[in-house]
């Protein structure tokens, strides 16, 4: 397997987009625990500080940014400030969710825009920096959070599945293009409930199924892209499924 640079100014990083509190947070700690510097992006600085002070009591190296990644020139000063003053940046995980549900006939433009904007819109705008910062070095590794939606639609879903198809159109894309040029694009289809407090409190029942490894753990999806990020180019996987093991498809 690929061995990941030292931490520090010289050593490397890795930039989680959307590090909330589940997924996004386990992915940053799990990096962070194979010495890469951990740099983690939510538009609220504030929501950041536990999982910035966790992974540096766990011997990390963290910091944290307040950054809309709907915006460009936002996303171009991030790369830029992270670049200049902290390590480059050897791995970008894309993981906003932007998950809504309506009806088409209550489906507003304001929410089927907001909705792109977050992820698809800002999935470009990162992965366009991120190759612009790996393409000199001839390497890195760009990941992208998908969902069942990025596959199929539901009734319901249509602002979550149009974002999110068009969120695989551009990893895809990005594959093919980067790919001979030494840079991993991996996109993830993350099919079926997450273990965090928003299932626990709003679909009981399907978290009852914790017990029996019914939903997904956010530490075991982690893991899961740490292997993605360490696969020889000889065997590298572009998209990899990631459901509980009684979840239907």
């Amino acid at each position: 397997m690929t061995q990941p640079l030292p931490s520090g100014p010289s050593g490397s990083a890795v930039l989680v987009v959307g590090a909330g509190d589940a997924t996004g947070g386990a992915i940053a700690r799990r990096f962070a625990r194979e010495g890469l510097v951990a740099c983690v992006t939510r538009r609220s600085a504030d929501k950041l500080a536990p999982l910035v002070e966790r992974i540096r009591a766990e011997g990390g190296v963290a910091h944290g940014f307040a950054s809309d990644a709907r915006r460009e020139d936002e996303v171009t000063a991030l790369f830029a400030k992270i670049e200049a003053e902290i390590a480059p940046i050897d791995v970008l995980v894309f993981n906003i969710g932007a998950n809504v549900r309506f009806g088409i006939t209550d489906t507003t433009e304001r929410v089927y825009r907001k909705v792109w904007e977050m992820a698809a819109l800002a999935g470009f705008l990162v992965g366009r920096e991120a190759a612009r910062v790996m393409r000199p070095r001839g390497r890195g590794t760009i990941l992208f959070t998908g969902a069942t939606a990025s596959l199929r639609g539901g009734a319901g879903y249509a602002a979550f599945a149009g974002a999110k198809h068009a969120l695989r159109a551009l990893a895809q894309s990005m594959a093919r293009e980067l790919g001979p040029q030494g840079i991993h694009v991996a996109h993830t289809v993350i099919d079926g409930a997450i273990d965090t407090e928003f299932i626990a409190s709003n679909f009981p029942e399907r978290y009852a199924l914790k017990a029996q490894d019914g939903i997904l753990d956010p530490e075991a999806i982690a893991e899961s892209y740490w292997q993605l990020h360490c696969q020889p180019r000889s065997a590298w996987t572009h998209e990899l499924d990631l459901r509980p093991w009684m979840e239907t498809f």
